[in-house]
């Protein structure tokens, strides 16, 4: 059961602790059962049906963070005995401040002074940590990096039950920012080619977008806060992306010092023209060619619109003008200045959400339990806790091809770009007949695409919405000769951008119970 439904039953067991005596057939009547009793079991009955969760958002990345407190409402679905529950709405209760990520001299992320800012913000809320019934923590940019994801997990470790702690990879912030944007949505309601861009502190993620679904991602580094100089003009950050400019341009920076604005405005315009060239879908100048962190994004036929997101878009939509003693604004300045000049000859539309257009909403529960064909290769893998789900675009109706699979699964599991002790599932959405051949396909191609990963993973998990489990675990483990440990459960329907804990397997129904937590976008809010 949900934790949040297992507290509101235990406040009515009352009612069933004796027999309720209503009308037999060899008894005279008994009211016992009074009105009262039954408006409290009718409240039960909503109360089971219903749930309200105060939630947290914390984003926290290269050059800015920020949280939002939520009350979240999920109903039951409306079928007779449904497990599953939907969110029929959700109230902002408070939006921090957005703060500039507290750095040490070292450039690591300074937990103290982030953890004292979510406290005052809790404080400001009027909320406790007690109070906080779900949460996810979403890391991006500099604060994915070992040291920093480590030291703000310990900031959250005795809440760990409760909160999505996700460390976002480059493709998966793109994606995440495409979709926390409304790009996504943009695109789908529109009909239109997008390709949004989100340009943060440290990062530039574009997401070329065909009605409503992602084609390609891809992240360079060039962002807003790569240079910092203090009050004095003086360099008190430089990234590793601006040396690299610096040095194949023959510029001098250096930490502590005052540098040439000439040379500032030359990095500034490296910067620019290697966004720019990525938006004509041309190639970068030479000296940003290794500023990319994934492969290049494909070319599309015709890019319809262009959108932006991530603090360098809040000048480029003329919502913020403040110095902050980084390069955000003027490198806002000269992508504006590229799409006035018809450098760029693509019209811009604002997607509804800049800043905070990374996953801000927190986590909502939802159970459902495993079907009647699990598989478990090591069942002490279970309980496993925040597992993220990955969600490739699969056409499961029609013939199903070997390298098909392979080459939709393959990429996808890039989005998942945690160390080997991070299992990863994977969501298949099973149609048509459970035909040998049609599930042998399927499992080569998971298989195929499963061990061409840089990073080997301890285990496979899938979880699929039909009744094809065991066949399909079978058939990988006696045929193909996997000999990872495998995790296969059926009857579960999940999305991308959920995150699963696994249960214990419950004997002798032999089914396992399975909470998703789904990552709520901050679109439209």
């Amino acid at each position: 059961m949900n934790p949040a439904i297992s507290t509101g039953g235990r406040q009515y067991a009352a009612l069933f602790a004796s027999p309720l005596k209503m009308h037999g057939d060899d008894e005279d009547h008994s009211h016992e059962y009074s009105m009262a009793s039954n408006g409290a079991m009718i409240e039960y009955i909503r109360k089971m049906d219903n749930v309200i969760l105060t939630t947290v958002g914390i984003d926290i990345g290269s050059s800015t963070s920020h949280l939002m407190f939520a009350k979240v409402h999920l109903r039951r679905k409306a079928n007779s005995l449904s497990s599953q529950f939907i969110i029929v709405n959700r109230e902002i209760l408070w939006r921090s401040p957005i703060v500039i990520t507290p750095f040490k001299p070292d450039n690591s992320i300074d937990a103290d002074a982030l953890k004292a800012f979510i406290g005052e913000a809790y404080k400001a809320a009027g909320l406790s940590p007690a109070q906080i019934d779900s949460g996810a923590v979403i890391l991006t940019g500099e604060a994915i990096k070992k040291t920093n994801a480590e030291a703000i997990a310990q900031l959250f470790a005795h809440d760990s039950g409760k909160f999505v702690c996700a460390s976002a990879g480059h493709h998966l912030e793109c994606t995440l920012a495409a979709n926390g944007s409304g790009a996504v949505a943009l695109s789908l309601a529109q009909k239109k080619t997008v390709l949004h861009v989100d340009i943060g502190g440290g990062t530039t993620k574009l997401a070329l977008i065909g009605n409503g679904e992602i084609l390609g991602t891809c992240a360079i580094a060039v962002g807003g806060r790569l240079m910092v100089q203090d009050a004095d003009g003086k360099l008190i950050r430089i990234d590793d992306a601006v040396r690299t400019i610096a040095a194949a341009r023959g510029l001098k920076m250096a930490m502590g010092c005052v540098p040439d604005p000439d040379h500032v405005q030359d990095i500034i315009a490296s910067l620019v023209q290697a966004v720019a060239a990525l938006i004509r879908q041309q190639p970068v100048p030479a000296e940003a060619e290794p500023l990319f962190l994934t492969a290049r994004l494909p070319k599309a036929g015709k890019i319809d619109v262009v959108t932006f997101s991530g603090g360098v878009s809040e000048y480029i939509y003329g919502r913020e003008a403040r110095l902050y003693g980084d390069i955000g604004k003027f490198v806002a300045e000269g992508i504006v200045e590229a799409f006035r000049n018809k450098a760029i000859e693509l019209p811009i539309a604002d997607p509804g959400q800049g800043i905070r257009a990374t996953v801000i909403g927190a986590s909502q529960f939802t159970v459902q339990v495993s079907g009647k064909t699990i598989f478990l290769s090591d069942s002490s893998m279970l309980p496993m806790h925040n597992v993220p789900v990955l969600s490739p675009a699969l056409d499961l109706d029609q013939t199903i091809d070997v390298a098909g699979i392979a080459a939709r699964i393959a990429p996808t599991l890039l989005l998942a770009e945690g160390g080997a002790e991070q299992p990863v599932a994977i969501a298949l959405k099973w149609r048509g007949e459970p035909i040998y051949w049609r599930l042998r396909n399927l499992a080569e191609g998971l298989v195929q695409a499963f061990r061409e990963q840089p990073v080997k993973r301890g285990a496979l998990i899938l979880i699929v919405d039909g009744d094809v489990a065991q066949s399909l675990a079978h058939i990988m483990k006696d045929e193909l000769g996997v000999q990872e440990k495998i995790i296969v459960v059926d009857g579960i329907e999940l999305r991308a951008y959920d995150y699963v804990d696994l249960g214990e397997l419950i004997l002798p129904a032999n089914v396992i119970p399975v909470v998703i937590k789904s990552l709520l976008f901050s679109a439209g809010v």
